[in-house]
């Protein structure tokens, strides 16, 4: 697995090694010793999710606060999103900066999002299957979100607007300035 981190410290973009032949392809898609290693810490995932989306539908940005915060390691089945990563750490030089990576089935990219940080994806693709490891568990008490729109983040997704298929839930979150603090 090749490990690159971006520009948010702590957010990598990870590679794996895939093996085709004329059956198709293996791939390992997680290695605790090796993830651990390559993003220089441990991390113990405890909660798997997975969502099934249509072309437009963007879902975030989410994190989670306090306690309950979760780190994430996304990835895409089937289809194609566009991942975004946005920095909440109130001491963190990159505050308020995004990163942004395409994830698909066929590049097979994963991305690595600590704690800390708001999470959101669009998917690009007819449809797509999105699957992440938390390493703490859901708390809808401790949930918090940004608006998708930010113009302090000003987030380039790539898509148009008008286009944008967003929950009631979503489309009413607060801007970076009126966020729930993460810590």
């Amino acid at each position: 697995m090749i490990f690159t981190e971006t520009n948010l410290s702590g957010c990598f973009v990870i590679e794996p090694k895939v093996f085709h032949d004329d059956r198709g392809y293996f791939m390992e898609s997680f290695n605790q010793n090796i993830f651990e290693k390559g993003i220089g810490q441990k991390i113990n995932f405890v909660q798997d999710n997975q969502s099934y989306s249509t072309q437009g539908v963007l879902r975030g940005l989410h994190y989670q606060c306090g306690e309950h915060a979760q780190a994430k390691l996304v990835r895409v089945l089937e289809g194609e999103v566009l991942d975004v990563a946005v920095d909440l750490r109130p001491d963190s030089p990159t505050y308020g900066q995004y990163y942004s990576v395409v994830l698909s089935g066929e590049n097979k990219k994963q991305f690595f999002v600590p704690r800390g940080f708001a999470h959101g994806f669009l998917v690009l693709s007819e449809t797509a299957t999105f699957f992440y490891k938390c390493d703490n568990f859901y708390n809808a008490a401790s949930e918090g979100g940004l608006i998708y729109n930010d113009p302090t983040v000003n987030i380039n997704w790539e898509f148009p607007i008008e286009n944008l298929i967003i929950s009631e839930k979503d489309k009413i979150l607060p801007t970076l300035e009126n966020a729930k603090k993460v810590w």
